[in-house]
């Protein structure tokens, strides 16, 4: 039996070309293919080669970069509780193998699947990084390095590899890397180019316990800044395009002769309304390891942040000025509703008493 050669009698219509060329030890035994003929098979010379534990690859040469995902795939994969025979059903489009089941690219081979441009090239990468589950009985060879966790997220298909949402994929590619351009790289490249958010990437972060790290701390103090520059930009198209009447943009408020109320990101001063960014990380959740001194000072830091933001936007509404407060996820996924928010308030401001006289101080 050549490479050439049909596996068996069994149709293979219901395989894609790399799942034809990448099978498992029991896909085999399913097409009548026994342990003695693979390893004839495999022997030096022959028509296929062993690419991990279990999983081979049914021609000579090199694997590309597909048959390298789908073969860690196959081998980090949940196996089937039961062997048999019957033909599986036909997956629909964008579904993973059920040979896949419990596994999924993460790391740089994610990123790259993502279409990250600062990620390598996949045939670039020594090893692909494959997130399954803490109980899988399996270890790091080969081509794959398995990345375990509690808890699985949700996999995006791509291409039909099921692939780590951008926030872990990046959490696992960050853990793996000493370079801090690296790093700074890949995350901004995720807040520039609108793959998540600078929040859920820090919580991702924090629960991987990387924020002690002080190239990775650098690199996200960048991060917020630049989250920061994107959400106010989103905020002067949100004006722009939904057609609101043009504001004072970062502002200082103060009494006259008396205190400073605060800086705000868009101000009406005729109907008194203020827009404040709420571009923090996410405070609950993040629970920092002891010995991650900087990422305790970062909470305070950012616990006083919230505490006197509320006590601002209290004092505020206190004066009669109505604050809005908008975070930089409503304005990338609900940008409609978050102008309809403004122009209400806009609008419902002549029907409340008047506002107290308010300076108003470029920032």
């Amino acid at each position: 039996m050549s490479h050439n050669t049909p596996l068996s009698p069994r149709p293979l219509r219901h395989l894609t070309d790399v799942q034809r060329r990448v099978m498992s030890t029991a896909q085999l035994r399913t097409h009548g293919v026994g342990a003695a003929e693979v390893h004839a098979h495999c022997r030096p010379g022959g028509p296929w080669q062993q690419l991990l534990p279990g999983v081979y690859l049914l021609h000579p040469g090199p694997p590309t970069s597909e048959e390298r995902l789908h073969g860690v795939l196959l081998y980090a994969g949940r196996p089937p509780a039961k062997e048999s025979r019957a033909i599986p059903a036909q997956p629909r489009p964008g579904e993973p193998h059920a040979a896949y089941a419990d596994a999924m690219i993460t790391g740089l081979a994610a990123l790259t699947l993502h279409r990250f441009s600062s990620a390598p090239p996949l045939l670039s990468l020594d090893r692909i990084d494959v997130l399954v589950p803490r109980t899988r009985r399996l270890r790091s060879t080969g081509c794959a390095r398995l990345v375990r966790a509690y808890t699985l997220p949700t996999p995006l298909q791509v291409t039909g590899v099921p692939v780590a949402p951008v926030p872990r994929a990046l959490a696992d590619a960050v853990a793996q890397l000493a370079d801090a351009g690296a790093v700074r790289r890949l995350l901004t490249e995720a807040v520039r180019g609108g793959h998540c958010e600078p929040a859920a990437l820090v919580a991702e972060l924090n629960r991987a316990r990387l924020l002690g790290r002080p190239h990775v701390v650098d690199a996200v103090d960048s991060l917020l800044a630049e989250g920061r520059a994107i959400a106010e930009d989103r905020l002067h198209a949100l004006v722009r395009d939904h057609g609101l009447p043009d504001p004072l943009w970062n502002v200082d408020l103060r009494l006259p002769g008396g205190p400073h109320l605060g800086g705000v990101d868009a101000y009406w001063p005729e109907q008194a309304v203020a827009v404040e960014l709420d571009t923090r990380a996410p405070r609950h959740g993040l629970r920092p390891h002891p010995r991650q001194g900087r990422t305790d000072r970062r909470q305070q830091e950012d616990d006083e942040q919230w505490s006197e933001y509320v006590r601002k936007r209290e004092h505020l509404e206190l004066l009669g000025v109505t604050v809005v407060h908008i975070t930089p996820k409503k304005l990338r996924d609900a940008a409609d509703q978050q102008a309809a928010v403004v122009r209400t308030a806009l609008m419902a401001a002549s029907d409340r008493d008047p506002a107290a006289y308010i300076v108003v101080l470029p920032r």
